[in-house]
């Protein structure tokens, strides 16, 4: 019987040692409104993505509360047996309210996005992909077997060279709508317009943007004046500002039945819990009202106001980036700022590009006035 040799790694040697100034930590934490708990202190949190302050809104605790008296699980896959009728309705609502004609509930954001290329793709067709994109997009780009093609990001005149170079049958151009460690945002009329002329689809993935930024927060599409066009699949989250937790695809009706024949990972997946539902359409109803998306941008302005001149990369979205440059200064300014109360997590390669560690500050509705005013005193002091 073959055994192995002295130096063969087994599961305690399988991975090469990473630094302490790239070793991540899943802190063990516990959130009450905007203030987190780490390590036996309260701190003010600047790092969720929850934009409005859903996920701890009475209403939408009440929604998922009311959904749990019934039960916990959905017990099986959509296709099986876990379809709950209020799964059709959100699909309905999110449909109507984004500008589409059909909706798809997936699991999570991670799950829609690699499903959904896997579903579109294979290794006939063409990808073009923002070189900035969120990693499931580039997973799903990577695990449907298509020809990859990656473009500066937000250099369209790159874009379309690749698209006058690479020609086949089926292409689709994959872009986030506001990219999650930037936090600028696409041109979406300039993608669906390359999309038009080089005869491709476009997938946005308005994750970030969804709840925050346009017109009643219905994200970078909706700005555009693009939403519900033929060509377009839009990506969408609960997992941020809605407070909650699944993803949705947005597009025609005939794109939406091929991927409910057709995308792993909604067949495949146990359909989400109904209290994750029940919570995401309550949380809808308080972002169609308007209220909480006009205190987001209320406390944004005041952000930018009183940081115009500490250097943050530019940015309209919730998400306001200070590039730092080092993982060592990245940590040191994290630590500082813990220790005045303040929760911003260093965030270093290989999530961001090597050399770009930086501080990544997210603002929500949910935050006071006086916080804010405090952490940009602390922030000026720090630096």
């Amino acid at each position: 019987m073959p055994t192995s040799m002295p130096d063969m790694p087994d599961s305690r040697n399988w991975f090469s040692d990473i630094s302490d100034s790239r070793r991540r930590h899943f802190l063990a934490s516990r959130r009450e409104g905007v203030l987190i708990h780490v390590g036996g202190n309260s701190l003010v949190n600047f790092a969720s993505n929850d934009y409005l302050g859903l996920s701890f809104h009475p209403a939408v605790c009440d929604g998922a509360r009311g959904a749990l008296d019934e039960a916990v699980g959905s017990g099986a896959s959509r296709l099986v047996s876990g379809d709950d009728p209020m799964l059709h309705r959100l699909e309905t609502k999110l449909a109507e309210w984004k500008g589409y004609e059909a909706c798809l509930i997936a699991g999570s954001g991670m799950l829609a996005n690699i499903g959904l290329l896997q579903a579109l793709a294979d290794r006939h067709t063409h990808i073009f992909g923002d070189r900035l994109n969120h990693a499931s997009l580039v997973d799903g780009t990577r695990l449907s077997g298509a020809k990859s093609h990656r473009f500066s990001h937000l250099n369209y005149t790159a874009l379309a060279a690749l698209l006058e170079r690479h020609v086949s049958e089926k292409r689709i151009i994959v872009s986030d709508g506001v990219f999650s460690m930037d936090g600028d945002s696409a041109n979406a009329a300039s993608l669906l317009s390359l999309a038009e002329a080089f005869d491709t689809l476009l997938v946005i993935d308005d994750a970030h943007g969804t709840g925050t930024v346009g017109p009643e927060g219905r994200g970078v599409t909706a700005t555009a004046g693009i939403a519900g066009h033929p060509r377009l699949i839009e990506v969408g989250t609960f997992g941020k500002a809605f407070g909650s937790y699944g993803a949705f695809i947005l597009g025609t009706r005939e794109l939406i039945e091929g991927l409910r024949q057709r995308q792993r990972t909604v067949i495949y997946s146990t359909a989400l819990p109904v209290a994750m539902i029940a919570a995401a359409e309550s949380a809808l109803t308080l972002i169609r009202k308007g209220e909480l998306v006009e205190q987001l941008n209320q406390n944004l302005d005041l952000f930018k106001q009183r940081t115009a001149d500490i250097g943050f990369m530019e940015s309209e979205s919730p998400i306001q980036p200070l590039l730092v440059g080092t993982d060592e200064k990245a940590l040191q300014i994290a630590n500082a700022l813990r220790e005045a109360g303040f929760f911003v997590p260093a965030i270093r390669p290989p999530t961001v590009p090597e050399g770009t560690a930086r501080l990544r500050f997210t603002i929500t509705a949910a935050h006071s006035p006086e916080q804010i005013e405090a952490l940009a005193a602390t922030l000026r002091r720090v630096l």
